[in-house]
């Protein structure tokens, strides 16, 4: 989506699905479920867990940091990995608010 198709949308609208785009690949889900199963901050063991390359590797975790699923600390010469527990409680706080709307509103059609 373009950028000016995003102004059309509010700043809510914009940051959930912008949280949801950044999850939106198996290698990013790989990533989080490595984060959670670990519960600690990782400097390069990624690379190992996942079958994809440095690069490639690194390019997920870009998303996820700029999403701020994801913070990143600068150790020596490593970058090491934790899951933002704040905007997880918010993603989390925010999907079930949208998913809630659905429930509320049901349908009787399709």
């Amino acid at each position: 989506m373009g950028v000016t198709k995003t102004a059309a949308f509010t700043a809510d609208q914009n940051e959930l699905a912008a949280m949801a785009k950044a999850l939106a690949h198996p290698a990013r889900i790989a990533i989080i479920e490595y984060l959670i199963r670990v519960n600690a901050c990782i400097c390069g063991d990624l690379v190992e867990e996942l079958p994809l390359a440095q690069a490639t590797v690194s390019q997920h975790l870009r998303e996820l940091k700029e999403a701020g699923l994801i913070r990143g600390n600068i150790e020596g010469v490593s970058v090491c990995y934790c899951l933002d527990a704040a905007r997880w409680s918010e993603l989390r706080d925010r999907m079930g608010a949208f998913f809630e709307q659905a429930r509320q509103a049901g349908t009787t059609c399709c």
